[in-house]
């Protein structure tokens, strides 16, 4: 196997350059993709090199290394060329990549760009390889499986399985002497604790993170109220809904339940070493559940994990991130076995173990829970356990447009958390500015 060098992040790349350089591709994909079977079978009877790509740190890249060697030592005539690098500037480069025709064979993906991948003819189409199992997602939970399918057709895999959680600092809780928050409280009984966490520290540490631009948080808070993120290529709600939503959190700033402005626009990058429940300003945060080893490692008090307020139906299995193939590919077979090896191996799934979240397949979970000794993986997959018979059904994967409609809400958020703006208004800009992009 051939590791390259990480490249350093690319920055400065705007979305309209990005689309700009997808704009060529389906000419290019459908050009490599017109192949006939036999030219492919010519093709795959020598030495195999496949190109792999993901995002992610030192961590995920030995695991995924680790695995893909395991593949090469069990199939010698295929070898892989692995790049890795930050999320900072990943999709830039797989839009050059694919504009140039040459996109890796084999590359991670997340829902935010899924459908437009599809749509755009970069991912490879999976369906007819699901139907004869030679690509198996019988091991998925159903609602994870449809997960990677656009228009009824499967454009990608499930890396692994995770949740949207409330990260909350046990130790600090019980110096408080506040009760623990518990999966299933209303969002209002949530705004309600954060708020006597505040008053119990003195004012010292807020009670929760301000998600009023989180999208996992509203998303869900949505599907609560029988509403829905998206409808086809539409927003699936209202002004007067998204309004409730920052009016609910409007009352908590003047409660005194989150923390200033400066400090929530400090988290809501995302970077895991900002957020405000390990930097010690608020009790808890919102993040994925299979963020929480990493999260661990940035503070000594125990952390744990409960669902985000509301009902868990509103929850689904949801992927992680996805491994998807090229269209363009000279080795489509050969492709499609190196996700079948990834999703249904248990030797794999041991080595990648819960760094991506949990493992896709359950009877491959299974086997790799067993096997956990660390105490803050054993708790990300007791989550996952309480979870598995209180979730809903899965919706669609995002529409094209999704990644500028949660920009908009975190920067709607920031403005109206400023006091920049009025709810109302912002409001009214958002639902415009997200029709917009929804209708490129």
């Amino acid at each position: 196997m051939r590791a390259l060098h990480p490249d350093p992040p690319r920055v400065g790349v705007d979305r309209r350059r990005f689309l700009g350089a997808l704009g060529g591709l389906p000419l290019v994909a459908a050009g490599l993709a017109g192949c006939t079977n036999e030219e492919r079978a010519q093709v795959d009877d020598g030495p195999i090199e496949l190109s792999v790509f993901w995002w992610g740190g030192t961590r995920r890249a030995e695991a995924t290394e680790r695995v893909l060697r395991l593949y090469s030592q069990q199939n010698p005539r295929v070898s892989f060329r692995v790049t890795w690098q930050s999320l900072t500037g990943y999709y830039d480069r797989i839009a050059t990549q694919a504009a140039g025709g040459n996109a890796p064979d084999l590359f991670q993906i997340d829902d935010s760009l899924l459908t437009e991948y599809a749509q755009r003819q970069i991912a490879l189409d999976l369906t007819d390889y699901v139907a004869d199992n030679r690509l198996d997602l019988r091991g998925l939970p159903s609602g994870l499986a449809r997960y990677g399918q656009v228009a009824e057709r499967t454009v990608a895999v499930a890396a692994a399985q995770t949740a949207a959680a409330l990260v909350w600092n046990r130790d600090l809780v019980r110096r408080l002497d506040v009760p623990e928050p518990r999966t299933g409280m209303s969002w209002r009984d949530y705004v309600e604790w954060a708020a006597r966490i505040t008053r119990a520290s003195g004012g010292r540490v807020a009670g929760t993170m301000d998600p009023s631009g989180d999208y996992r948080a509203f998303w869900l808070w949505l599907r609560g109220q029988g509403s829905e993120l998206y409808q086809a290529r539409q927003l699936g709600f209202g002004s007067a809904e998204l309004l409730d939503w920052f009016e609910l959190w409007q009352v908590a700033r003047s409660r005194r339940a989150t923390p200033s402005a400066a400090l929530v626009e400090q988290a809501d990058t995302g970077e895991l070493a900002r957020q405000l429940v390990v930097t010690g300003h608020t009790a808890a945060s919102f993040a994925w559940s299979h963020q929480l080893p990493e999260l661990q490692r940035y503070t000594d008090d125990e952390l744990a994990l409960a669902s985000l307020p509301g009902t868990p139906v509103a929850q689904w299995p949801r992927a992680s991130m996805y491994w998807a193939g090229f269209r363009g590919t000279r080795h489509p077979g050969v492709v499609v076995d190196v996700l079948n090896f990834l999703t249904t191996n248990v030797a794999a799934g041991r080595i990648l173990g819960f760094e991506r979240g949990l493992n896709a397949s359950v009877p491959v979970r299974k086997f790799v829970q067993e096997g956990i000794t660390e105490q803050t993986q054993k708790r990300v997959a007791a989550f996952g356990t309480t979870l598995d018979d209180l979730l809903g059904p899965a919706p669609a994967p995002p529409p094209k447009g999704h990644a500028k409609v949660r920009t908009l809400l975190v920067a709607t958020a920031e403005s109206i958390r400023s006091g920049e703006s009025g709810a109302r208004a912002a409001t009214s800009r958002f639902m415009a500015q997200a029709n917009a992009a929804l209708a490129v």
